[in-house]
């Protein structure tokens, strides 16, 4: 059960009801995230538009963002992000095969730059609450940083890095949440590591 009740379309603050709208017309239905985001008045109006910009074309390979979103929601055990991750990974032609690989931490098939990206997204998830900041500063180990810098351009890299930053919010949001589903369950292979 949903830890904050989940707003119906007339609940939501006259401030919210556009962006709203636009996620309905996108998604068919208002997504549990959103109705629970409802309950503080115009946070959803820059959080769907924030999120859409994050998670749309950009500086960094669409795929990849696909591919890190998802390593996230498995590293958290988050049954509700893996499920929009992978539906959302499945539509931009990621194969259910790369997610299960992925959800496993097998990322021998994938480019340097994926599999780069996903070992970020590991450290980012695991190490950083894990590592004192006397032991490393950033959290992060050096070679992993150094080769994230060689790379991905700046402009890549602050949308790798804040990709990775926000489905580890959100995984973390969703779990303590408690969302019902409102997407088709992540495929069997990926729902496994959860």
């Amino acid at each position: 059960m949903s830890l904050v009740p989940l707003l119906t379309s007339d609940q939501f603050s006259a401030v919210d009801r556009p962006a709203l709208a636009q996620g309905v017309n996108i998604y068919g239905e208002a997504l549990n995230t959103w109705a629970a985001i409802g309950n503080s008045p115009g946070l959803l109006a820059k959080y769907l538009p924030f999120l859409g910009q994050l998670n749309g074309p950009g500086a960094l390979e669409q795929r990849v963002k696909e591919l890190v979103a998802v390593r996230v929601a498995v590293l958290n055990h988050c049954r509700y992000t893996a499920s929009h991750r992978c539906s959302s990974a499945l539509a931009k032609g990621v194969a259910v095969e790369e997610l299960a690989a992925v959800a496993n931490g097998k990322f021998d098939g994938f480019t340097e730059q994926e599999r780069l990206a996903l070992q970020l997204a590991e450290e980012m998830t695991v190490a950083i609450p894990a590592v004192p900041l006397e032991s490393e500063p950033t959290g992060v180990s050096p070679n992993v940083r150094d080769d994230a810098q060689r790379v991905f351009g700046a402009p890549a890299l602050v949308e790798l890095v804040m990709c990775i930053s926000v489905w580890n919010a959100l995984s973390r949001f969703h779990r303590v949440m408690d969302f019902e589903m409102d997407m088709p369950e992540a495929p069997a292979p990926v729902a496994a590591q959860l």
